[in-house]
């Protein structure tokens, strides 16, 4: 094993990873700016927002705005990684990141990002339609400017506000597939938005020692733990009822329903036991149970409702059944 690896793979005093050598970079370490867990979410809630939008939609102009869509949010990602390379740096969670480490540059990052916001909005203008193109580039620029340049030190808020870039990929696809914005669409984006809150607030309760250090004004280190359990029982008593709503508008099949209801029902026995549980391993067990299953529930409700627009829509034209 080279000194170079014997060095990353050990942190200093502070927790932080130490700086590599310049000139390591290789494409795992862009990968890895493109934030691709997020990205792989981003294309699945896109890829939701795009089939169930009423149309045909030409499969090339199709793979083309999922395309944009995901580029525009490595894009994001780049440029976020960039801006909070310092508390980066600080954070157990994102030491390991390739700015903190060393392996690549912050202007190399820069420079990435930029490059593909800009040919993530243009080609998705240039080639689907202008409004799906002026969207993604509020998306990212949401991301960027008014959630990780402004809201993130700033306000213990930031994760409320800052939600919205998260939420906009099915609204961008709906955008690209039919050139408006519809009812349905608005609802699969306030379903994101609500479900982010309780999502990274249980994610903040036991990371919380990590956003003090790095200063960053997470709910738990301005308001403590209490009180974020609180904010997390109200919003998922919030977001249940929202969720289950594309059932009860007809929006969404009897399938759907069911699955949100009990997918619901779980999530809030969940958000009870976090505000029940406040102390030691207990409090920490029912945090990261609500951020586990945050995850699940979110993609069951959209895999859902991915399924439903398959079998309604999709299938029929493709083998012809739906055909008088």
């Amino acid at each position: 094993m080279s000194d170079v690896s014997v060095s990353l793979s050990k942190t200093d005093a502070a927790g932080r990873a130490p700086q590599a050598a310049e000139g390591l970079a290789g494409p795992a370490d862009f990968i890895e700016l493109l934030k691709p867990r997020v990205m792989s979410l981003v294309i699945f809630t896109a890829l939701v927002g795009l089939v169930r939008a009423p149309g045909d939609m030409h499969p090339v102009l199709a793979f083309t705005a999922l395309l944009c869509i995901a580029v525009g949010a490595g894009a994001s990602g780049a440029l976020n990684m960039w801006w909070d390379r310092d508390i980066d740096a600080i954070m157990t969670r994102t030491a390991r990141r390739p700015i903190p480490t060393g392996r690549v540059s912050a202007e190399e990052t820069l420079a990435f990002g930029l490059t593909l916001a800009a040919f993530s909005v243009v080609v998705l203008g240039l080639l689907v339609n202008e409004l799906a193109g002026a969207l993604l580039a509020f998306t990212i620029f949401f991301y960027v400017v008014i959630y990780s340049m402004w809201l993130k030190r700033s306000t213990p808020q930031n994760i409320v506000i800052g939600g919205a870039a998260g939420a906009f990929p099915p609204l961008v696809a709906w955008a690209a597939a039919t050139g408006t914005v519809s009812l349905e669409p608005v609802l699969l984006f306030s379903i994101i938005f609500f479900w982010t809150p309780p999502h990274f607030w249980a994610l903040a309760l036991y990371r919380a020692d990590d956003y003090a250090r790095a200063g960053v004004p997470m709910l738990p280190v301005t308001a403590g733990p209490d009180e974020t359990r609180r904010q997390i029982l109200l919003y998922t008593l919030f977001l249940v009822p929202l969720a289950i709503s594309p059932a009860v508008l007809g929006l969404a099949g009897i399938v759907y329903g069911v699955v949100a209801t009990a997918c619901g029902a779980v999530l809030l026995h969940l958000a009870v036991r976090v505000y029940r549980r406040r102390e030691g391993a207990a409090a920490v067990s029912a945090a990261k149970a609500m951020f586990g299953f945050s995850i699940l529930y979110l993609f069951l409700l959209f895999a859902t409702l991915l399924g439903e627009a398959l079998v309604t829509r999709v299938l029929p034209a493709v083998t012809g059944l739906g055909a008088a």
